[in-house]
C-alpha cells in the first residue's frame, strides 16, 4: 500500500477545508496528516487520516515558533524512518510549500506535489499554480486540484465531513435540547475582525430569542468572557428566553455533536462555520471581507452570507479591524439575523444531513500524536 503524507499546518478550519482532498488521497494509499498543534484537533476528525502528526512549524501560523533545529531533525527522521511514497502538501494561496518540500526531500520522500508561485528548483516533483482570479477558487476546491495531481480520483460531489460517531451532547445541554430544536450563535474567532462584539452579538440573540428560537452560545475557553456578555446582554432583554452559555463546554468533536443537532448556526469567518458544514448544518455566515468569500465561504451546505464584501477592509487579510465600529458585520442587524435563519430552517435540508452522515466513518484506532 502506498504510503501518504499529508500536510496541512494550518489552524482547525483550514484543515476541515482539506477533508474532501485527504479521503481522495485515501483511495490511493494510507495518509498521515502533518497537522499544526492549532489544527491537530480537526485532523483528528477527518475521515481518511490513518494517523496525525504534529509539528509547530517556524514558517506558518500568526505567532510562528522560533526555529527549533532538534525539532525538525526529529520531524525529519520519523519521516525518513516511516518510508512515506509521496508527499502532498496543502497550503492557503499567500503560503510557501517549500520549506515543508526541504524537509520532505531530506527524509527522502521521493515525490513531493505542491501549490507555489515561486520557482520550486529540486523541491517539487509537481507543481501548481492556482488559477486566476487572485487565489483560484475555494480552498476546498483548490486543495482537490492538488490530491487529484498527486494521483487521487476526483470526487463527483465533494463535501466536507467528520468521523462518526461523534461525542453526546455536553450535560450543559438540556435534555429537552438534545435532539435539537435550538440555533447555535458562535460569536468568537481567532482572527477578531472575523468575530462580534459582545454588544452585535448580545443584540443577535436577544433577537433570535424574541423570534422564539432557543439560542446555544458556543466559544473556546478563551472566549469565556465574550459568551458569558453576549448571553447576559440577550438574557436583560429577554428573561423568559432560553439563552445558554456552552462557552468551554466542549472539545472540538463534541462541539461537532452540539452543531450537528442545531437547526442552525450563526458564525464569522472562523473554524466553527466549516465544523458546522462538515455535520451539514447551514449556516448564517457573518463574513467579514478581509478574505474573499468565494474562497472561504461555508462549503457544501446552504449558506446565507451577510456583511457588506465591499467594505473598505475588503482583502486587507487584516487581523484587527482596520475601520472604526467594524462596519462590515456591525451593520447587519438582529433581523437580518432572523430572516436569514427563517430561509435556512424551513424547511431542515435532510438530504446535506444525510449526504454528510453517510460519507464518514468510525473514529480510527490509530490516531497518533508527535
Amino acid at each position: 500500500m502506498t504510503r501518504i503524507l499529508a500536510v496541512r499546518l494550518d489552524s482547525d478550519g483550514d484543515v476541515l477545508l482539506t477533508g474532501p482532498a485527504i479521503r481522495v488521497l485515501a483511495k490511493i494509499g494510507t495518509v498521515d496528516l502533518l497537522a499544526s498543534p492549532s489544527g491537530a484537533a480537526a485532523a483528528r476528525l477527518l475521515p481518511g487520516v490513518h494517523t496525525v502528526l504534529e509539528f509547530d512549524a517556524p514558517w506558518s501560523g500568526f505567532r510562528p515558533p522560533a526555529v527549533d533545529t532538534r525539532a525538525t531533525l526529529e520531524l525529519v527522521e520519523r519521516l525518513r524512518v516511516t518510508g512515506y511514497d509521496r508527499a502532498v502538501i496543502f497550503t492557503s494561496f499567500h503560503q510557501s510549500p517549500l520549506p515543508m518540500a526541504l524537509l520532505a526531500r531530506m527524509a527522502g520522500i521521493e515525490h513531493i506535489v505542491g501549490t507555489s508561485t515561486d520557482y520550486p528548483g529540486s523541491l517539487l516533483d509537481v507543481r501548481l499554480k492556482r488559477a486566476d482570479p487572485p487565489g483560484g477558487g475555494h480552498e476546498v476546491e483548490a486543495a482537490l486540484e492538488v490530491a487529484v495531481a498527486a494521483g487521487a480520483p476526483r470526487p463527483e460531489h465533494p463535501i466536507l465531513g467528520v468521523r462518526r460517531p461523534l461525542p453526546p451532547p455536553p450535560t450543559q445541554l438540556p435534555a429537552a435540547l438534545r435532539s435539537g430544536g435550538y440555533v447555535v450563535l458562535h460569536p468568537g474567532a481567532s482572527v477578531p475582525a472575523r468575530g462580534l462584539r459582545a454588544d452585535h452579538a448580545g443584540a443577535i440573540a436577544a433577537a433570535l430569542a424574541a423570534a422564539g428560537h432557543a439560542v446555544v452560545v458556543t466559544g473556546g475557553p478563551a472566549e469565556r468572557e465574550l459568551v458569558a456578555e453576549t448571553v447576559a446582554l440577550a438574557r436583560g432583554r429577554h428573561p423568559d428566553a432560553t439563552v445558554l452559555d456552552l462557552a468551554g463546554a466542549t472539545d472540538l468533536a463534541g462541539l461537532a455533536s452540539v452543531l450537528e443537532s442545531a437547526d442552525c448556526t450563526v458564525v464569522g469567518n472562523t473554524g466553527p462555520a466549516h465544523l458546522s458544514a462538515a455535520v451539514g448544518t447551514p449556516v448564517v455566515s457573518l463574513f467579514s471581507p478581509v478574505v474573499p468569500a468565494e474562497r472561504w465561504r461555508p462549503y457544501g451546505v446552504p449558506v446565507r452570507l451577510l456583511g457588506d464584501q465591499h467594505a473598505p477592509c475588503r482583502d486587507s487579510r487584516a487581523r484587527d479591524c482596520p475601520v472604526p465600529g467594524h462596519p462590515c458585520l456591525s451593520g447587519v442587524s438582529g433581523a437580518d439575523v432572523v430572516a436569514a435563519v427563517a430561509e435556512l430552517t424551513q424547511p431542515t435540508d435532510q438530504p446535506v444531513r444525510a449526504a454528510h452522515e453517510a460519507g464518514c466513518g468510525p473514529l480510527s484506532t490509530s490516531r497518533g500524536d508527535r
